[in-house]
């Protein structure tokens, strides 16, 4: 038996992987494949269309934010029980961390993970605009980087079928990856977007949707070429995330609702790995915290498009502004750090009242406040990074916060942005965990000690 691994590249941003890649994932699984999906960067939004296709969660891969032997370890994990891997690239093939010249780095492209995979890469082009020219573009992309597997081109956007024969005369005359064939426009599978990118696959893919997008790439393009162009030995097992020591017992809440949704799905199952019982619950529209936590993880989302429910909802603001009151751990990020502090401003300058934890306010900008990867260092004694080391990350946000006074501790170096009050620790920076496999250890730790005060707690309660 064999798996395939597929690339869905693009020649940039904005010429339809999303639309391609999911709907080769949904079209392959209704053949009865079990397809897994993975994107390669750090977005958290494309995983969801892939979930929605595939019925399995989607991987981040990143070949800046992780090793090449930890991206290979959480592919392989993955794919031990799949027919079919399916990943969908970032911006550009060749557009990655920096701008490298011909002899650069590739870190954080898709052409890198395509190479560490040894994946065919099917690379969509935009062709609205253009006929013998895409022969030309195909050309460049396929002996650009010689070590890469360019095997396929799609032409998305295609005006009819003699702007494809034009298309795929070029293509054919000059250049040596193979056609799959062709998507001609059609606006009712465009997906939406906002300032955080698309909506989210529940938002905007029905069932009906994504039944007529699998319809749709199996009636356009050939997929059993495909599959034969991408076939590999199926990857070996591997065993779980290894930890440094024995797993821990400890309940950590997790925040998942329409407000915070931003979440790498490696670092939840890293914590799961270090002992953790994760529980779901809603601040938007849970009352009370799930009993007897020991930790709480407020990721990122969308807390500014929900700021009046979030601020209506006082019995959890209150709560969990109590359970940080305890010495409690609490993890926010984004997102969830925006709603920890006093009060989010939004774009129309109404301010909200939050959580409270932090004494300062964040106000929604109009225009991109900060985009890129980052890497923090930890200038505490203690904390759950060990002193002077690194984790990786990556910030994408619309909002800034106002200063924050001096007496708050700062948990990294510049120019990150994190702070610590009592046992919360809050930053724009969305960390990936396993670019330092001690940071979720550390904060596992301090859940077990604050598991070991509920413990006391319950015993000297029931004597």
């Amino acid at each position: 038996m064999s798996a395939s691994r597929i690339v869905v590249a693009g020649t940039h941003s904005g010429v339809g992987k999303t639309t391609v890649a999911t709907g080769i994932m949904a079209a392959l699984h209704r053949r009865g494949l079990r397809v897994q999906g993975f994107k390669v960067g750090p977005d958290f939004i494309d995983p969801t269309f892939h979930r929605a296709a595939t019925g399995r969660p989607s991987h981040n891969l990143d070949g800046w934010m992780l090793s090449r032997e930890t991206n290979l370890d959480v592919f392989a994990r993955a794919i031990d029980d799949a027919d079919v891997a399916v990943i969908e690239g970032v911006m550009g093939l060749f557009d990655g961390k920096g701008s490298p010249s011909l002899a650069g780095s590739l870190s954080g492209t898709t052409a890198e993970m395509a190479i560490w995979l040894d994946a065919a890469v099917v690379l969509v082009l935009d062709a609205s605009a253009m006929a013998g020219s895409a022969a030309a573009i195909v050309h460049g992309f396929d002996t650009l980087v010689p070590k890469l597997r360019l095997s396929a081109v799609v032409c998305n956007k295609v005006a009819s079928d003699k702007h494809y024969g034009y298309l795929r005369d070029a293509i054919a005359a000059h250049c040596r990856p193979a056609l799959l064939g062709y998507l001609p426009r059609d606006p009712s599978f465009s997906i939406p977007e906002r300032h955080l990118g698309l909506h989210l696959a529940n938002e905007t893919l029905t069932e009906d949707r994504l039944g007529r997008l699998a319809e749709w790439i199996e009636s356009r393009l050939d997929l059993d070429r495909l599959l034969e162009l991408s076939a590999r030995p199926k990857t070996s097992a591997t065993p779980p995330i290894a930890t440094a020591r024995k797993p821990e017992r400890v309940r950590i809440g997790i925040a998942r609702d329409a407000a915070f949704c931003f979440y790498y799905h490696d670092n939840l199952e890293l914590l799961r790995a270090l002992g953790a019982e994760l529980i779901d619950f809603s601040p938007v529209a849970d009352r009370m915290l799930p009993p007897d936590l020991d930790g709480i993880y407020l990721g990122g989302g969308y807390p500014e498009l929900h700021a009046e429910a979030l601020s209506a909802n006082e019995p959890m603001r209150v709560a969990i502004a109590e359970f940080a009151a305890k010495d409690a751990p609490v993890y926010a990020e984004c997102g969830g750090f925006m709603y920890l502090t006093q009060a989010i401003v939004d774009a129309s300058g109404r301010s909200w009242p939050m959580a409270g934890i932090f004494p300062t306010s964040a106000r929604m900008q109009k225009r991109l406040a900060k985009l890129g990867y980052i890497e923090v260092e930890n200038c505490e004694a203690e904390g759950w990074l060990p002193a002077g080391e690194c984790a990786r990350g990556h910030e994408f946000r619309y909002s800034v916060i106002d200063p924050m006074p001096e007496t708050i501790r700062r948990v990294y170096k510049d120019p990150a942005e994190g702070y610590r009050v009592r046992s919360v620790l809050g930053s724009y920076v969305h960390l990936h965990f396993l670019s330092c496999q001690n940071f979720a250890e550390g904060f596992v730790r301090d859940c077990a000690r604050r598991s070991v005060g509920n413990t006391n707690d319950r015993v000297g309660n029931a004597q």
